[in-house]
Parts: structure tokens; C-alpha cells; sequence
């Protein structure tokens, strides 16, 4: 065992720094296992930008290929371009050509990859969330390092080691590497329009839902589950609400603050290994919105937006259920005999279009379908309805608490402030479960035989 792992394996993860956070050779947790991140160098505050170059030695790369789109060129990327230059060091820039928004699919990972000089080392991204994504995957195609100088605090997957792409017009996570390097400058940080501010913030408010799935799909699903990793999170959503009024005035503080909860957010996914400590039901509303906007033709709302409406949605749907003592067991019962495979073919079509084929043949490798499956997570879920319940009590806030957040930092609420339609809403409901094999709130509902009834009440404008 390193050095590194027996000098630290006593202090609880939310108390460590993000320094201490990254150990070489990783961090013995009281959950048995070891974990790690392959971040090797952060830097956040104003004027880090001139760290730049120093990074790049840290991390042992000297020729970068610098990523942008034109947004991002402006508000960084030519100052990037400047400080490597008086430092010596040789970049090769690339300019996404994409008119519009773009979106983080073949198409851009292609166009990436087609343009990259095989001369350069590491690739750097210079953006936030679709251009770190795109680039986490090239690079770990190119089994090249990434690394990011972040533009504004709009999402928490800088420092994942997953990356949220549309893959076959289906909303995925591809699990690849983080970047060895993350450099955030609050003077570039605080020209980011409000718009990403609130991104990051929706992105953030997102983990009181996610990690009350998580305990409960540990206990129903069987999970993996790391107490120390989920109350690192805990630490991390109170710090970043503590901050709200002031990331919205842009004070260098809050900026500073917010960027450091959302990147000990990704190192949090990257040390479980999967994206449950942050992202639940609320992150499935967006990506079927999403996907819907691809179908029509039409830009969708900013992802983290969107997970901020799906926040108060999902809150809806964990207030209703505590209302019940105990589970029906009759009504579940019900549910499942009065199943329709057919049925429920039909609703996919309707839901995902042409995209349907493949939401099918998910159910048919994962079988969420099966009832002797709902079977066995009922009687998980009856015998332990009180410890689940208790999950919902510990971890969530009050959902007005939560609206009057949003209303004040200036951010849409429902899904009629997104210009979304009621059968949007209950479409990406019921569409929730089917996309990926992931244990979330709408599973839980569908266990129930709950889930339609959910959807039919769940609020769009209120």
C-alpha cells in the first residue's frame, strides 16, 4: 500500500480539500474500496488562466490541440491561445464549424477527430459542457490525456469520468477518463450569461434527488453504495446553495465556490465509478427533452436548466409517495397483471419515434419488464417502505423551498417555462425508465403500479 493511502485513510472524504482529494494512488474509504480520480492538476480563482502552462508540465504534455466553438473563442479561447504562445508552448486550435447549438453526437466527435493534428499530446478543451464531453471521448479514443479550461459554472461533469453524449439519437453516458487537468479563471467565469449560471445551479440542485435513489436503489436494485461518497455530495449541495444569491451577482467568492462544489461533483461520480451520486430521475426528464427537440427539429433548453425543472418534479413525486404508511401491495399487483407488452410497444413508438426500435431492444436485454423482476423489488420495497421513507425524509428539502430558489435566482420552474407541453412531460415520465438499465424514481413507481397515475398528475404549470 502507498505511502498516500495509509497517511490520509483517516479523514472522512467530505472534510478533505480538493488537494486531498486527489492522492496519488487513491483513498482507502471506510467502504472497502479504494478510491481515485485521474484529475492531477486544478486550479480555480482569478488570473488562473496563467497557470496554463504549468499544467501542461505537470501533466507532462507539450503540444495541446486546443478545442473551441466560436461562443467559447471569444469568451476564452483567445486568451488560451495567447498565454501558451508566450510561454513557447506550440498549440494547434481548432474551431468547431457548427452553426447553431451544438449538439454532442457523431457528428461533433467526428468533426473533432477528422481535424486532429496526431502531432499534439493532449487535447484541451476550451468550453463547458457539450465541448468537454465531445473531448473526453475523442481523447479517450485517441488514448490521449484531456484536460479543460472551463468558461462558466454550468455543469458538474468537468471533472466526471463520464461524458453525456447522443449516441444513435438515444441520450447515453460513455464512461471514459476525466481530464488530467482543470483550469477554472473567475474573470472568465463571471462574463458567462446568467443562463449558465443558472445551469450549473439546476445541475447542482439535482444531487437531493440523486442521492435518495441512490440509497434506495442499493436497497431495491443492489446498487453499489458508499456512504462517505454520497455525504461528500451532501457537503458539496450545501455549499453551492449557501452560495446561490451571490453566484447570480458574480461575486469572485461565489464563482469560486460554486465551480469547486461542481468539480468535487465529478470527482465524486469518477470515484464511484458511475453517475449516481449526482444525476437521477431529474437528469431523465432532460435527456428526453432532448431528445424529443433532436426529433422535431427545435433547440432544447440548457441541460442544466432543464434538470433544475426536473428537480421540482421529482421532489413532486417524493412528496406524494411519503403520504403513503405503507405499500399496496393489491395495486401493484394489479399493475402487473394488467401489463401489456404490446401495449406498452405502442406507447414507446409513440414516445421516442423513431428512435423506438432501440429503446425496445434495451428492454430486451435488461428485461425491466419482467414481472417475476417487479416481484421481487415489491417485497424489497414492502419490507423496507419505512426505511425508504426515511431515505425521502433525510435528503430532500422541501419542494417550495426549492421553487422559491429558482423563482429567486430567475430561473424557469415548470415545464410550461421551457415552453414544454403537458404530454411532454408525461411522456418523459414514462419514457424515464427505458432509456438506460438505471433504478430510478419512476422505477420505484412502476414497482408500485403507481407510475401512470404519476404521470397523469404530475404538474406542468404550477
Amino acid at each position: 500500500m502507498s505511502e498516500s493511502l495509509n497517511t490520509t485513510r483517516a479523514l472522512p472524504l467530505r472534510q478533505r480539500s480538493i488537494a486531498q482529494l486527489l492522492v496519488p494512488g487513491g483513498i482507502r474509504c471506510s467502504c472497502g474500496k479504494v478510491h481515485s480520480c485521474s484529475l492531477r492538476y486544478f486550479r480555480c480563482g482569478r488570473g488562473a488562466l496563467a497557470s496554463l502552462p504549468e499544467a501542461l508540465k505537470a501533466c507532462g504534455c507539450k503540444r495541446p490541440f486546443v478545442v473551441m466553438d466560436g461562443n467559447t473563442k471569444k469568451a476564452a479561447g483567445d486568451a488560451v491561445l495567447k498565454t501558451l504562445a508566450e510561454s513557447g508552448v506550440e498549440a494547434v486550435p481548432f474551431v468547431f464549424p457548427a452553426e447553431g447549438k451544438m449538439e454532442p453526437d457523431e457528428a461533433a466527435v467526428g468533426a473533432l477527430t477528422m481535424a486532429f493534428d496526431p502531432s499534439c499530446d493532449v487535447i484541451l478543451a476550451v468550453g463547458s459542457g457539450v465541448i468537454n464531453d465531445c473531448c473526453k471521448v475523442a481523447a479517450h479514443a485517441a488514448r490521449l490525456p484531456s484536460m479543460v479550461v472551463c468558461t462558466a459554472p454550468s455543469m458538474d461533469g468537468y471533472c466526471s469520468n463520464n461524458a453525456s453524449m447522443i449516441q444513435n439519437r438515444i441520450k447515453v453516458s460513455l464512461y471514459n477518463a476525466c481530464p488530467v487537468a482543470i483550469i477554472a479563471d473567475t474573470d472568465i467565469l463571471k462574463t458567462a450569461p446568467d443562463v449558465m449560471l443558472q445551469a450549473g445551479l439546476g445541475d447542482m440542485l439535482a444531487k437531493y434527488g440523486a442521492i435518495c435513489e441512490w440509497r434506495f436503489s442499493h436497497l431495491i436494485h443492489g446498487d453499489p453504495y458508499c456512504e462517505e461518497i454520497a455525504d461528500l455530495m451532501r457537503g458539496c449541495l450545501e455549499k453551492i446553495v449557501s452560495h446561490a444569491d451571490g453566484l447570480m451577482r458574480r461575486e469572485d467568492d461565489a464563482l469560486e465556490a460554486v465551480l469547486e462544489g461542481l468539480v468535487v461533483s465529478g470527482i465524486a461520480m469518477s470515484f464511484a465509478g458511475i453517475s449516481r451520486p449526482a444525476s437521477g430521475l431529474e437528469h431523465y426528464f432532460s435527456h428526453i427533452w432532448e431528445m424529443k427537440a433532436l426529433q422535431r427539429g427545435e433547440d432544447s433548453a440548457l441541460h442544466g436548466i432543464q434538470v433544475g425543472v426536473g428537480t421540482q418534479l421529482t421532489l413532486w413525486l417524493f412528496e406524494n409517495m411519503l403520504q403513503f404508511d405503507e405499500v399496496d401491495r393489491e395495486r401493484a399487483l394489479r399493475a402487473m397483471d394488467g401489463f401489456s407488452q404490446s401495449a406498452w410497444e405502442a406507447s414507446m413508438r409513440r414516445i421516442f419515434g423513431a428512435v423506438a426500435p432501440s429503446i425496445i431492444r434495451i428492454e430486451q436485454k435488461f428485461r425491466k419488464n419482467d414481472p417475476e423482476k417487479q416481484k421481487e423489488h415489491l417485497e424489497i420495497i414492502a419490507s423496507h417502505w419505512q426505511e425508504i421513507r426515511a431515505f425521502m425524509r433525510e435528503e430532500l428539502p422541501a419542494r417550495k423551498e426549492i421553487i422559491a430558489l429558482m423563482r429567486r435566482c430567475g430561473m424557469p420552474v415548470t415545464p410550461k417555462d421551457l415552453g414544454l407541453t403537458r404530454q411532454d412531460t408525461v411522456d418523459a415520465l414514462k419514457g424515464s425508465r427505458e432509456i438506460r438499465d438505471k433504478y430510478l424514481t419512476s422505477s420505484l413507481l412502476w414497482d408500485l403500479g403507481m407510475l401512470e397515475e404519476a404521470a397523469e398528475r404530475i404538474p406542468w404549470d404550477e
